[in-house]
């Protein structure tokens, strides 16, 4: 229970990678707040879930990512953040000069701006306490593009900049901030994905995976939810103290290339 007595707050963590990383840091003791945009019953079942199976205290906060004044909120009801996991993401798939502006603008929202708010609102909580960790989740489109992705990719480079520079003026602190940065997970939407392309390209599962889907990703597996928040779970660690302002690819091999 290496993170017992700290408080996590992970952005977009209702399903998916959020969630996964969420179940990881209650795994090591973490207590939680989750999030999404939604406020449905289930939402605050699976904070009691989560928190039944790991003993730890969670709690479920609403807020909607795209809009700057409920991500401050969100860490201020919070009321302690001592680790924050920047997660929150959306993605659309357009040539630049069919990119639709509202698509640009809701990206750049929740994937980049998002965190610099509620990073903006955290970091005092974490120096009155001498110790925070931020880990953003970026993107293997963090370090590198793909075409018709112009504004998740900017997003994206923009969370390593960001990043960056929470670390350097944390440095010395007994703050860290460090980006993860990951190929395909198989999360529950790309799960969902995977039948359709079997359709498209008349292929079988597995190698509708390996030669389709992560045709960019060497080892020709996907990353898992677990592994993403073992990372984390990593960067929250003593053993990363002095790891500060730099990108761990959990991607395969994609950013070697």
């Amino acid at each position: 229970m290496i993170l017992k007595g700290k408080t996590a707050v992970v952005t977009g963590s209702n399903s998916g990678i959020g969630l996964g990383v969420a179940e990881e840091l209650a795994r090591a003791g973490a207590d939680l707040v989750i999030n999404s945009f939604t406020d449905r019953d289930e939402d605050h079942a699976l904070a009691a879930s989560i928190a039944a199976r790991h003993g730890v205290a969670v709690r479920y906060i609403a807020a909607d990512m795209s809009k700057g004044d409920d991500c401050r909120r969100l860490i201020e009801q919070a009321g302690a953040c001592d680790i924050l996991v920047n997660n929150a993401g959306i993605q659309h798939v357009a040539p630049i000069e069919g990119f639709p502006v509202a698509k640009w603008d809701a990206i750049l929202a929740i994937n980049l701006t998002s965190a610099f708010h509620t990073t903006a609102v955290a970091l005092p909580m974490m120096r009155a306490k001498g110790w925070g960790r931020v880990v953003n989740i970026a993107s293997a489109h963090g370090l590198t593009a793909s075409p018709f992705k112009s504004a998740y990719v900017a997003a994206k480079h923009g969370i390593v900049g960001f990043t960056k520079v929470t670390a350097l003026e944390c440095a010395g602190q007994g703050i860290t901030a460090n980006a993860i940065c990951p190929g395909y997970v198989l999360t529950p939407l790309v799960e969902a994905q995977i039948p359709d392309q079997m359709k498209t390209h008349n292929m079988d599962r597995d190698t509708v995976i390996r030669e389709v889907m992560l045709e960019r990703q060497p080892s020709r597996q996907f990353a898992t939810v677990e592994q993403i928040g073992g990372t984390a779970v990593y960067l929250c660690s003593d053993a990363a103290a002095q790891v500060t302002g730099t990108t761990i690819s959990v991607d395969g091999g994609w950013t070697a290339l």
